[in-house]
């Protein structure tokens, strides 16, 4: 199954640009699945078809749900307290009343991770060949995109699976330590997450997963997308092609003397745009777009584009240098923007407003950073052999 992420500044047209995707994807006879993230209905506004948290079909081969994230924080809640029975009782707690509680912040994005995981993994899958997610606008989606892997990280250091006591010992265990050791449900609950998040992070991760950003084209459209490529290079994740909404007609500028300047301006971003992307127009119709009889109109590509490749290599320059050079694709980075530190077999990399620690490729755990070096939009880290780590040759 093929995953598409649409994703663009707010106000951009990305719901009505994941609408029309999925809409050409199933006319071109691809089973298709679109998914809304939004707590209102916009999907079905812009569809025509009221859209629910259960599927509905919008047309031949064309099934659209939404999320629930208000159902999803209650049944969460009430497993949780569940599971911590005997402590809540032991501090005299009054356990929640699930219908009273109302989603706390970070639910929405976890409710949202999570019907990803089910819409790729789950029956629903079988049924479908392509899935269309409409992400939050650019700044929600990354670091929604980069939640999987964060909360992973910070539960393998937080609770190691490998220092969990054996259950006869802990008693014992924590007498010696004179403090009570983390009880086995709450190791219990990280493995599950754990494993919840991974399945998420495999789906991310697919080389038939890919991100189709969503502007304007003008400066505020140009920045957000140079800064959401930026944040995109640095996850590791794949973009298909780049739709520019509300593209006004250039024959209408000559006859309307106020157009030109908008049109202009267009023009000039969508000629800059070319040279990184692989671009795709979407006109203005003098309209807000509503139904499918619209949505064609903006003749929006489906799902037929493959994806770039953003792999990370590692070349060997032993011979020549003395060195072997890790190369991260960083398109739209600044030099002044970056910071490397090295922690142990993890690189923290900073890129303009993002941050990410990566685990180096087993080959450079030997070596010392050498210095680093930003050429064309990719930055080359350079790796000296450590003597006292590196295999002697004889």
């Amino acid at each position: 199954m093929r995953t598409l992420l649409i994703t663009g500044p707010g106000g951009s047209g990305r719901t009505t640009t994941a609408a029309a995707t999925a809409l050409t994807a199933a006319r071109e006879g691809t089973r298709t699945l679109l998914l809304g993230t939004d707590r209102t209905d916009t999907l079905g506004a812009v569809l025509g078809t009221p859209v629910g948290t259960a599927p509905t079909e919008i047309t031949p081969r064309l099934t659209a749900r939404r999320i629930a994230p208000d159902t999803d924080f209650r049944t969460d809640l009430t497993a949780l307290q569940n599971r911590a029975a005997s402590a809540l009782d032991l501090l005299g707690a009054t356990r929640l009343d699930p219908e009273e509680a109302s989603p706390l912040p970070g639910a929405e994005e976890l409710a949202i991770l999570r019907s990803l995981r089910d819409a790729t993994l789950s029956e629903e899958a079988e049924a479908h060949d392509l899935l269309v997610v409409d992400l939050p606008p650019t700044h929600r989606a990354l670091t929604l995109l980069a939640l999987p892997e964060e909360l992973r990280r910070y539960l393998r250091r937080l609770l190691p699976q490998e220092r969990q006591a054996a259950r006869a010992l802990r008693p014992m265990l924590g007498r010696l330590a004179g403090v009570p050791l983390p009880a086995e449900w709450l190791y219990e609950t990280a493995a599950r997450l754990d494993l919840q998040l991974a399945a998420v992070e495999a789906v991310l991760a697919d080389r038939d997963t890919a991100v189709r950003l969503v502007a304007e084209p003008g400066p505020t459209g140009a920045d957000a997308i140079r800064t959401a490529t930026l944040g995109l290079a640095l996850r590791g994740l794949r973009t298909d092609v780049l739709i520019a909404t509300r593209v006004l007609p250039e024959t209408d500028a000559d006859a309307n003397g106020w157009l030109a300047g908008p049109v202009a301006q267009q023009r000039k971003t969508l000629d800059e745009w070319r040279e990184s992307y692989d671009v795709h127009r979407a006109a203005h119709l003098g309209r807000d777009p509503r139904g499918t009889d619209d949505l064609a109109e903006l003749a929006v590509p489906g799902a037929g584009t493959e994806p770039g490749t953003t792999d990370w290599p590692v070349t060997d320059r032993l011979a020549e240098d003395g060195v072997l050079v890790w190369h991260v694709p960083l398109p739209g980075a600044h030099r002044d923007e970056l910071d490397l530190i090295r922690r142990g077999d993890e690189l923290i990399l900073t890129a303009g407003p993002f941050r990410r620690t990566v685990p180096l490729p087993s080959a450079l755990r030997r070596c010392t950073v050498d210095g680093a070096a930003l050429r064309e939009g990719e930055l080359r880290i350079r790796f000296r052999p450590d003597p006292a780590l590196w295999p002697r040759t004889r």
